[in-house]
């Protein structure tokens, strides 16, 4: 235990565990969409590996800029909050005007070869922008809670409108969550958090009351099994797949619930398949990598006195733990079913590339924490550093080779 406990207070402790456990869920997701999608994938469009290759597409994408904003300064991504939020609002209004409906919610854009739902970016809009907001007001490192008034709340209301005009019960839920993040960190009151939290009951109560859709998800959660045929059959079947896996599941590839039995099985229900191929080893390993993500995005939330970097963090946090936390409790049935996708593991590039985005913004937290940067200043280069200067495009010996050129030259 001591041993641990001194590990977890390096310096770099949260910088290797936002990376290291992003990389791992990013590599088992592009994984399991390839065993989830194959069946459905060689219908459709005659391979087994077409879904799998966008996904790897957008995975060959959201790497490097997950790399880039792990180098980009915080001014940046306390700039970039608002823009973000500008085409944010313009996207979801064009979904409301020409979007695509599928299962009851309007999220998509239709833009030919790929479909791209406005609702994702705007969840790290959302984290940028209210965290920006706070931060400007705050005051020797102290946020007043009133300040969330005019105008954060106002801005939240409007995406959480729009989304809802949409027909996305499970996104407003995950921008509620940002919001009460932010709540959190700057010490609101209880009867805050009491009202905020009524009203997004009596408008998720309306919202399920108004579609009949909704409200056959409601009854399917509460008794799956008496409409195991009808409402109930995605919760049913995917409570079979989680069972069918036992401890260490059917083998990757075994699932028989892909075989079109499973709805969604490469995107809300990835973690369905991968219970029934992996078993309850590999779901709580995906539970384990979740709640390390968390923790250290946390972490860096606590070390860095930064009130920006604090509310950025937590909101973070708040979104992709959340998300993940609703996604699970879905399949196994401890929650309604929403519609989300698992972050990372799931099919989407629209969902894939905001969620690297923002772990990539952790990293660059991560290193500004207390002793981060002369711990990775002792490290020496990384590998691209060195890559670099072996083609002599930079790093030391690139370096030392212009300086010896230029003593040289000096010397003449």
């Amino acid at each position: 235990m001591g041993a641990l406990l001194e590990l977890l207070d390096r310096p770099l402790t949260s910088y290797y565990l936002v990376l290291g456990c992003s990389a791992l869920l990013l590599a088992l997701g592009l994984m399991m969409v390839l065993s989830a999608s194959s069946i459905e994938a060689l219908q459709e469009t005659g391979s087994p590996f077409s879904w799998f290759l966008r996904q790897s597409f957008s995975a060959t994408l959201g790497v490097p800029i997950m790399w880039i904003c792990s180098r980009l300064p915080q001014r940046f991504f306390r700039l970039a909050g608002y823009p973000l939020m500008v085409l944010s609002v313009i996207g979801l209004i064009l979904v409301i005007l020409v979007g695509e409906s599928q299962q009851g919610a309007q999220r998509w854009i239709d833009l030919g070869p790929i479909y791209l739902q406005p609702s994702e970016p705007a969840k790290l809009g959302l984290a940028l922008w209210g965290a920006d907001l706070l931060a400007r007001k705050a005051r020797a490192g102290r946020i007043e809670w009133r300040q969330l008034l005019i105008p954060l709340m106002p801005g939240t209301a409007i995406l959480a409108v729009m989304v809802m005009l949409g027909r996305d019960l499970g996104t407003t839920l995950v921008l509620m969550l940002i919001f009460l993040s932010l709540l959190w960190v700057v010490g609101a009151p209880v009867r805050i958090f009491g009202v905020i939290l009524l009203g997004a009951v009596l408008a998720a109560v309306i919202m399920i009351t108004v579609e009949p859709y909704r409200m056959a998800r409601v009854t399917a959660y509460l008794r799956p099994w008496e409409d195991a045929q009808g409402a109930g059959y995605q919760a049913v079947q995917g409570q079979i797949a989680m069972g069918s896996g036992g401890w260490f599941g059917l083998g990757l590839g075994s699932s028989r619930q892909k075989w079109s039995w499973l709805p969604h099985s490469e995107s809300d229900f990835i973690f369905a398949i991968l219970g029934e191929e992996l078993g309850l080893a590999g779901t709580l390993a995906v539970v384990t990598l979740f709640g390390l993500l968390g923790y250290a995005g946390l972490r860096v939330a606590s070390r860095v006195n930064d009130p920006f970097i604090r509310l950025a963090s937590a909101a973070t946090v708040a979104w992709v733990a959340g998300q993940a936390i609703v996604n699970i409790g879905a399949v196994i049935g401890v929650l309604p079913i929403t519609g989300i996708p698992l972050p990372l593991v799931s099919y989407g590039g629209s969902a894939l590339l905001p969620t690297l985005a923002a772990l990539g913004m952790l990293l660059s937290f991560a290193r500004r924490e207390p002793g981060a940067r002369e711990a990775l200043a002792a490290r020496g280069p990384g590998p691209v550093a060195r890559a670099l200067s072996w083609l002599g495009l930079g790093g030391p010996k690139a370096r030392s080779r212009r300086a010896g050129r230029t003593g040289r030259s000096f010397d003449r």
